[in-house]
């Protein structure tokens, strides 16, 4: 029931690797776009610059949990939170809510 998923995922979505805790790694087909705000302003200004204080919503099917790492197009992401969606009882996906991920980090 959930194939649509998979193939909407592999024909438009974006290559991401998802570091998780543990150490291991993959990459995948998933989502990645900026949640909306209610102002479109971009990145806050401050002594040192710019600081894109964005949240980004994951969407896809490899777990992504809170404190897993995923990067894309040069950029990283932790994640604040994650959870799977089912359809019944087949899992649809995993929504995951990221922040940039810090330097120290």
């Amino acid at each position: 029931m959930t194939r649509w998923v998979d193939e909407i995922l592999r024909r438009y979505g974006q290559a991401v690797t998802v570091k998780r805790r543990d150490g291991t790694a993959e990459t995948v087909r998933a989502f990645l776009q900026p949640e909306t705000e209610r102002s479109e302003d971009g990145p806050e200004p401050s002594p040192i610059g710019g600081l894109d204080g964005r949240l980004w919503l994951y969407l896809g099917k490899a777990p992504v949990r809170t404190g897993d790492q995923v990067a894309w197009n040069g950029r990283r992401f932790r994640a604040r939170s994650g959870r799977p969606h089912y359809i019944g009882a087949e899992l649809s996906h995993w929504r995951a809510v990221l922040e940039r991920a810090r330097e120290a980090e």
